[in-house]
């Protein structure tokens, strides 16, 4: 062991003891040192758990089924082959998906920390962390505006005949309903009633991103109920959510399955459905495809947003999170699937009402849940009950999404200031969720549906891919597999398979890079309706987009100027993991008598190293003669065997300086 100036003998002869492999004396500057660690331990709030198991699950669950599920992935099995489009998912989600799911829950459940300190492990990648936080901001402020739409459906839908059913209200045009025909007769389009309520009763929306005219009151204060229900669900943290996800969670699966019954039953349905899955294998061979089913992998589970990982963090440090990393992302893609029969039984149902293709009247996104939906329910009896049930299993599909987006931006905080910000994290809450309603009112204006669109196109864009890249690059190359691979059977107590090893090092990457350059060589401008953006709003866009991407080698050069020596020492010394790095609180205690040396922590403690480097001029110790850092793994194991090889007097007691 390196000289301690703050260690003093009280005997020379007994500045080693023999038996027990550890230094004993009086210390003198370093019981001050440990006062202090202590007290400020005890500042520190105590971080939340997961009550049960189950409470993760649907938490996790309702974080990744959302609106992509419902409103994109029908309608890209439509455009991308039918069923045939099951096979590049499927495939994305074996080597993509599932291994960067599996990066997260593994990084959040080892630390127990949010999406900042977490990265200690790696502090030249810590702009990942930020990045994530301004992802999930950024998304968190049109998500709950989506939100408030289905809230303002909800209350429209309280009455004996739907305000879109039929036309003759003020906002409707004189063609409303009408067919518009071309000369040959071939070709029409259709001005609806559900259409003009959406785009001239709700949206109310001008020509142009830059005409913003008049604030809708009625979206502000349906923009205000919605950031008050997720207020109150989160306020008390993930004892809170847990309980409220048992609902939200589960519900939306009770209404898809009445829609799909009911829609099963509806004339026209069969046409509907067979159009959903009937394959096109030539498909196959366009590149856009690929590019589509990846893509939808990585936003319809959450990778790189920073949710996964916040939520694992609230985990016991034993949950078999391997399987977890299997089984949720294998629910969520069984969901879509079963999400596109619902949806495409009455959409066949609304051909055959209107006497059209199915192809005529398929949409996505907003087109289809508030235009092309709507329309269809007003085609059943009793249209205002299912019109109830179809807004409010929005309204929860969407509240789910926001829990654990807003709450990884507030656990990241707390987690990376513990003594300034643990006491008040519902203020930091309450904070934020007036910040972003206020920043949301651009989208209460007539203006709104293009806000919303903009920050939609950027802001979890390619900006993901390029965070899951350095994420997935990162932890296998420079963190390490091994080491990796060790943190993982501390857990679950057997490393991961070479399928994950071989996934996190080479397919996964790659995979990511073709989606990227891919978006890169088919990026086009954002548009609305076919209504172009201004060039100052495109502009705006790509710097939400690149607001992200620029923490990394922003945070990378952070660190490596906090580092001491030329380049190559700085830059080794930004890749090693810090002093506070290590296994969560929740992590099993060690045996009391093992100790490192004179710390006054257990082994295998993460504040045992940051003692050894104040106490040993910077130079941690080597308990025993062990190969190991005191952060890795593997050192816990070391140290109980060569305890072992001691009490049967077979090894001799000894201390390496590193």
């Amino acid at each position: 062991m390196a000289e301690n100036p703050g260690f003093v003998s009280e005997d020379p002869s007994k500045g080693v003891d023999s038996k027990n492999g550890v230094l004993s004396g009086s210390l003198k500057q370093s019981e001050v040192v440990v006062e202090k660690t202590e007290s400020s331990d005890e500042e520190t709030p105590t971080r939340d758990q997961w009550s049960a198991k189950v409470e993760f699950l649907l938490s996790m669950i309702g974080y990744c089924v959302g609106l992509g599920n419902v409103w994109r992935f029908p309608y890209l099995c439509y455009r991308n082959g039918g069923g045939a489009f099951l096979i590049p998912y499927v495939i994305m989600l074996l080597f993509a998906g599932i291994p960067m799911f599996f990066i997260e829950l593994v990084l959040g459940q080892y630390a127990g920390l949010g999406t900042l300190p977490v990265w200690n492990c790696l502090p030249i990648l810590k702009g990942i962390g930020y990045a994530m936080c301004i992802i999930s901001g950024l998304t968190c402020i049109y998500y709950n505006m989506i939100i408030a739409w289905a809230l303002y459906y909800l209350f429209a839908s309280f009455t004996s005949v739907l305000p879109w059913h039929h036309c003759g209200h003020w906002w409707n045009s004189p063609g409303c309903g009408a067919a518009n025909r071309t000369a040959n007769g071939t070709n029409f389009t259709r001005v609806s009633p559900s259409e003009e309520y959406w785009h001239v009763r709700v949206q109310q929306y001008t020509g142009s991103i830059s005409e913003t005219g008049k604030m809708n009151w009625e979206l502000a204060l349906c923009l205000l109920l919605a950031w008050i229900f997720v207020f109150l669900c989160l306020v008390k943290g993930v004892k809170s959510t847990g309980k409220v996800v048992y609902f939200t969670a589960t519900f939306p699966y009770i209404l898809l399955i009445i829609l799909l019954v009911r829609g099963a039953t509806l004339p026209g349905a069969r046409d509907g459905i067979l159009f959903y899955i009937t394959p096109d294998f030539n498909s196959l061979r366009k590149s856009q495809v690929w590019y589509d089913a990846a893509s939808q992998v990585f936003y319809s589970i959450g990778v790189a947003f920073g949710g996964v990982l916040t939520m694992s963090s609230y985990n016991k440090f034993n949950n078999n999170c391997q399987k977890d990393a299997i089984l949720i992302p294998l629910i969520n893609c069984s969901t879509s699937v079963f999400a596109g029969f619902a949806v495409f039984a009455f959409i066949g149902f609304m051909g055959h009402e209107l006497k059209v293709d199915v192809k005529d009247v398929v949409a996505s996104g907003p087109g289809l849940v508030f235009i092309a939906y709507p329309e269809a329910l007003t085609l059943l009896p009793a249209s205002p009950f299912w019109s109830i049930c179809l807004f409010f299993m929005i309204f929860t599909l969407g509240l789910d999404s926001m829990f654990v987006t807003l709450e990884t931006i507030i656990t990241a905080l707390v987690d990376e200031f513990p003594t300034v910000l643990g006491r008040y994290k519902a203020w930091l809450l309450l904070a934020f969720c007036v910040g972003m309603y206020l920043l949301g009112l651009t989208q209460c204006t007539q203006a709104g549906i293009y806000w919303v669109t903009l920050i939609d196109w950027y802001a979890a864009g390619f900006c993901l891919i390029v965070t899951a890249f350095f994420m997935a690059t990162g932890i296998s190359w420079i963190y390490g597999i091994k080491r990796f691979s060790a943190d993982i059977k501390a857990m679950i107590g057997h490393e991961p398979s070479m399928y994950f090893k071989v996934c996190w090092m080479f397919v996964s990457p790659a995979l990511m890079l073709f989606i990227f350059f891919f978006s890169l060589v088919t990026y086009t401008p954002v548009k609305y309706n076919n209504i172009p953006y201004p060039g100052w709003a495109v502009t705006l866009g790509l710097l939400m987009a690149f607001s992200s991407i620029a923490m990394i080698p922003l945070f990378a050069g952070l660190a490596m100027w906090k580092q001491k020596g030329n380049f190559f020492q700085r830059l080794r010394g930004a890749c090693q993991p810090t002093a506070s790095w290590g296994p969560s609180k929740s992590a099993p205690q060690p045996e009391k008598d093992m100790t490192y040396t004179d710390s006054p922590y257990p082994l295998y403690d993460p504040r045992s190293l940051r003692y050894e480097i104040r106490h040993s001029n910077g130079v941690p110790a080597f308990s025993s003669g062990l190969k190991y850092p005191l952060y890795d793994p593997r050192s816990l194991e070391e140290e109980k065997s060569v305890k072992s090889k001691m009490a049967n007097g077979t090894e001799n007691a000894s201390f390496t300086a590193v």
